[in-house]
């Protein structure tokens, strides 16, 4: 069910939910959080509010989100509910926010939080700088942004860097979950060798590759060397090297990895770009910081550039020792 209220305010928003409730029984204590999408009010709002209501599926809630509009325009709030199958398992709330409203985000959000409910907020395109100090985020436990969708996504992950406070997160860093399992799993097999040194290769813009390699970086105490290329999308692939020869997992396509490493047969493993209805799902798992993610951030300033060559040279080592 879909209810539109043109210029409209938030206390008859309320109101009208409050009715909804009484009349159809739907249940604003089972939901477990309030998740906040704030963006503009363009093609792919939509498209967010469906990645919205596939994550409520595991984590009931109530989305509130806030649109903004022409900051030209008259100022008004043109409302929507919707319920039911039109909402997954949660309630949506969508206020499109016009003229000077449009930057009071948060004085429309506050009447229509759930109380005693955490707060996630999530910026599906451009962010804040500083996702804690934002009117809507002072208000959060948990800030999601996605570095990926700037318009500059490495400088805009170093600008996150520096004003990390706990409780963000980054949709780049929810990307990575699968390659992280992978190369871990890699090291608990025979032989037990420490890792001298890596390298990680992907496109010039994309920061997973970078906080892949500041992972690395942190964790292992190796020297890490990040490589890019305009031959693949996002991450293509990462060598760790040890005395035995080199690991490595290489992605050329963007869906199918290959494993190759020194005494094991060469495998094959889905890794396919995951989308954004996942990530989020991921995300929504946990309400409390996220270390290893600030961890990573750490890692990005000891990174290393360098060009194609030793990440092909790496590639061919590893081959000839699998063979």
């Amino acid at each position: 069910m879909i209810i539109d209220l043109p210029s409209t305010t938030t206390s008859q928003v309320n109101r009208k939910l409050v009715e909804l409730r009484e009349r159809g029984g739907a249940v604003a204590l089972g939901r477990v959080l309030t998740l906040v999408i704030v963006d503009d009010d363009g093609e792919h709002l939509e498209e967010h509010i469906d990645a919205a209501n596939e994550a409520s599926r595991e984590h009931p809630c109530r989305v509130i989100v806030i649109a903004r509009g022409s900051r030209t325009a008259a100022a008004r709030i043109d409302g929507q509910i919707r319920i039911g199958g039109d909402a997954g398992a949660s309630e949506v709330i969508i206020l499109r926010l016009y003229g000077p409203l449009a930057t009071q985000g948060q004085s429309a959000v506050v009447p229509l939080l759930l109380p005693d409910a955490p707060i996630v907020t999530w910026w599906p395109s451009a962010g804040p700088k500083d996702p804690e100090r934002d009117p809507i985020g002072e208000l959060a436990q948990r800030r999601i942004t996605d570095s990926a969708a700037e318009r500059n996504p490495v400088r805009a992950l170093q600008t996150r860097r520096k004003n990390y406070t706990p409780g963000d997160t980054d949709l780049a860093w929810t990307r990575l979950t699968n390659w992280r399992a992978q190369l871990v799993a890699a090291l608990d097999l025979p032989p037990y060798e420490a890792i001298t040194s890596a390298v990680v290769t992907g496109e010039a813009d994309s920061p997973s590759t970078e906080l892949l390699a500041g992972w690395l970086a942190e964790y292992l105490k190796v020297p890490v060397k990040r490589i890019k290329t305009a031959a693949a999308q996002g991450i293509v692939s990462v060598q760790l090297e040890r005395r035995s020869g080199v690991i490595e997992l290489h992605r050329p396509d963007g869906k199918v990895g290959t494993l190759t490493q020194p005494g094991q047969p060469t495998r094959r493993i889905a890794l396919h770009r995951r989308s954004t209805k996942d990530c989020l799902i991921e995300e929504l798992r946990r309400l409390d910081p996220d270390e290893v993610f600030e961890a990573a951030l750490h890692g990005l300033d000891k990174l290393s550039a360098g060009s194609g060559k030793p990440a092909a040279k790496a590639r061919k080592t590893a081959k000839a020792s699998a063979s």
